[in-house]
């Protein structure tokens, strides 16, 4: 009686791999890295900056806020600035939230936001600037600010106890916004070409990833600030015509 031996694969061992556990950012510079990477997606997304899609999204680098000294200059300086004060703009959202907390009044104004747009047109066309782009770029900017309302108020909802204690006047902020909103249309006036140039989407990422670094923004307002900015560049802009100077 013959047997025959039995044919046996040799089965083949995996190497197990062993993954690094993922740790929750919990110190100030890696949540700032986190925010700093939203807002450079948010930017590379938007419309207006299609012509930044290839490139990677940069790191955040070490930050100093620039004195009035040692601003940057050129193209980057004028969209920086252009970013900067968007920036300080989205940081009175935070005034707003807190005034109209608890006092039942929306998020929405519509009565307010056709009174920025309208005054926002004007000063664009007295410094010879498109009304109509004007307007465009404040939009983003007035839904960037409702965002984080919205979700300040949510988080102070669910946990009352880091709800600001005070409640600031809204009448003063307000006023403090309209000063940053004329710095905005001159410097949206001031940028026309560099707005319209090939590497606009690219200067702007690195001037918002910028500033919002210099206001420490969290996660929540640097994707507003990509929100806010996401009109800024754009090919071909239009000239000035009278149709377009009329009030929105």
């Amino acid at each position: 009686m013959h047997t025959t031996a039995a044919h046996t694969t040799p089965t083949r061992t995996t190497p197990t791999r062993t993954t690094p556990a993922r740790t929750t950012p919990t110190t100030p510079s890696v949540r700032r890295r986190v925010a700093l990477t939203a807002a450079t997606a948010l930017l590379l997304l938007a419309p207006g900056t299609a012509s930044a899609a290839v490139l990677p999204a940069p790191e955040a680098p070490a930050v100093r806020v620039f004195g009035a000294s040692d601003r940057p200059t050129g193209a980057f300086g004028r969209l920086y600035l252009l970013a900067e004060l968007s920036a300080r703009r989205l940081a009175t959202a935070d005034l707003v939230a807190a005034a109209k907390r608890g006092t039942g009044s929306p998020v929405d104004a519509p009565e307010r936001e056709r009174q920025v747009l309208s005054t926002a047109a004007h000063r664009a066309q007295e410094l010879g600037a498109d009304p109509a782009v004007t307007v465009r770029i404040f939009r983003d900017q007035i839904e960037a600010n409702k965002d984080v309302q919205r979700e300040l108020l949510r988080r102070w909802d669910a946990d009352p106890e880091h709800a600001p204690s005070e409640r600031p006047d809204l009448a003063g902020v307000r006023a403090e916004i309209d000063r940053i909103d004329a710095g905005l249309v001159r410097a949206v006036a001031g940028s026309a070409q560099d707005r319209t140039a090939p590497r606009c989407g690219r200067l702007l990422t690195a001037a918002a990833v910028r500033a919002a670094a210099g206001q420490r923004q969290d996660l929540a307002h640097a994707k507003a600030l990509g929100r806010a900015l996401g009109s800024v560049c754009a090919r071909d802009e239009p000239p000035v015509r009278k149709a377009d100077a009329a009030m929105p």
